[in-house]
């Protein structure tokens, strides 16, 4: 018999993903982490308006989520002051990054993104067919010039960016952003990630106008608002754009508790204000752990801080093995020259004693080696 006869280029990929879950080493290590904070969710939780929506959602969960997500669409639209046909919902930024590649990546197509910037992005590029063309990061932020200049270079069809970014937490105001797209090519469509945008300083998003057409914004549930299990994302763009979607999304991919669940969790701005001053308060505390241990944490507006370990990608690398071994999940920068930092999670003060803890273990350990 005969196996399945793949294409090729399924057959050229290599069998590879862009993240090893925590799940995964806690299964290959044969214990439960003491501290998760390597994913960047929200351990502060969603709001409690939230989950007693996603509890009574739960009763009705035998029927399809509303394929056209109307309820969560609308809400969106008055939040953001646009039209609800400038809104696509779907599974996280992930899933809306997939959609978005297959509606205008093809074989060939030359993309461009920041060397060592979000790999889910390049894996869905890579899965098209699509050709990455990679600029450096300058002074551990994202370039939009080298970015606009490179995708001019090669004739990208897209450029990826995201602000803030992800994994060093730094950041560009949203009008320095909107000044640099006057380098953007014709034809050229700029995919801004703002997935961290509501832990940020005010300013730094961008104020494009939701009929530009050079780009495409992508928000999420995952981060400040602490659903990141429910995979709730949204992107928002011009209506002929969001339309396409309509063409390959899965339109039952959003399930009714996650539709409930995002809904109320973006109607409760008390929440969203007291997760946020967490977020400020963990983010002064790993600093400080960073600084106690004579390390220098880097300015972030995200929900995670990048420690600069001092030293090269393999030294961060047994650091990083060694918080692992003390049951502290933590993930690193791929890319050099971020790769000298770990990158960690904000948490409550239980979780950042214990890497406060474990974190002088973990070095001396590292400079042993």
């Amino acid at each position: 018999m005969t196996g399945p006869r793949y294409t090729p280029l399924a057959q050229s990929l290599p069998s590879t993903v862009p993240f090893v879950g925590p799940e995964t080493q806690e299964r290959q290590r044969g214990a439960s982490f003491v501290a998760r904070l390597g994913a960047n969710e929200s351990i502060f939780g969603p709001s409690p308006s939230a989950t007693q929506a996603m509890a009574h959602a739960a009763s009705e969960i035998w029927m399809y989520g509303d394929p056209e997500n109307h309820d969560l669409r609308h809400a969106l639209a008055d939040h953001h002051g646009v039209s609800p046909e400038n809104i696509v919902v779907g599974e996280g930024i992930d899933g809306l990054l997939g959609y978005l590649v297959r509606l205008i990546v093809g074989p060939g197509d030359a993309v461009v993104t920041s060397d060592g910037a979000y790999p889910t992005f390049n894996y869905h590029v890579a899965g098209f067919g699509g050709i990455l063309h990679k600029v450096p990061y300058s002074g551990d932020h994202e370039d939009p010039s080298a970015l606009f200049a490179k995708a001019a270079e090669v004739g990208a069809k897209l450029v990826y960016l995201a602000n803030p970014d992800n994994p060093m937490g730094s950041w560009h105001s949203g009008a320095d952003i909107v000044a640099a797209m006057d380098a953007l090519p014709d034809g050229c469509l700029l995919v801004l990630d703002e997935a961290y945008v509501e832990c940020a300083p005010e300013g730094t998003a961008a104020p494009v106008s939701i009929d530009d057409p050079r780009v495409i914004r992508m928000r999420t549930f995952s981060k400040v608002y602490g659903m990141a299990g429910a995979r709730v994302g949204y992107a928002m763009g011009t209506p002929d754009l969001i339309a396409a979607f309509n063409k390959v999304r899965n339109h039952f991919g959003m399930n009714r508790a996650a539709q409930a669940g995002a809904l109320a969790a973006l109607q409760d701005g008390a929440w969203l204000k007291h997760v946020q001053a967490q977020i400020a308060e963990a983010r002064a505390r790993i600093g400080t752990i960073a600084r106690e241990n004579g390390l220098a944490a880097l300015p972030s507006a995200t929900n995670f801080v990048a420690i600069d370990c001092g030293r090269d990608g393999d030294f961060a690398k047994a650091v990083l093995d060694a918080l692992v071994a003390q049951g502290i999940f933590v993930r690193m920068p791929f890319a050099a020259p971020q790769n000298r930092c770990i990158r960690v999670s904000c948490g409550p003060a239980s979780d950042l004693d214990a890497f406060a803890a474990a974190l002088p273990k973990a070095l001396a350990v590292a400079r042993v080696r």
